[in-house]
């Protein structure tokens, strides 16, 4: 009975985990009202990310993230400009240097 127990809570984890996969953007290089967003457009969409995001609770017709973007590189400069404004790995690498030391 215990191991049907331990068995149904990992299968309702890994359906939790599996439900919230990224899917497929299917207006990669569309053009929407403006042309495709490229690296550049995601790295300043990584920088004011959080300022978009609070407008976005308000407002119905502002999004965090271009869904007309030209993929790999919209990505890599979407993220590379969320690590640049939150401090990337900086914090936790001076964290990890000071538990060492102790």
């Amino acid at each position: 009975m215990k191991k049907l127990i331990i068995f149904l809570i990992l299968f309702c984890v890994l359906l939790t985990l599996t439900a919230c996969a990224a899917g497929p953007n299917d207006l990669v290089n569309s053009a929407g009202t403006s042309t495709v967003a490229s690296f550049w457009k995601g790295l300043w969409h990584g920088f004011i990310s959080m300022f978009t995001f609070i407008i976005s609770l308000f407002k119905n017709n502002v999004n965090i993230y271009e869904v007309h973007n030209n993929g790999g590189w919209y990505n890599f400069g979407f993220i590379l400009g969320v690590m640049c404004f939150y401090g990337g790995s900086k914090e936790g690498h001076t964290k990890a240097r000071a538990r060492k030391k102790d």
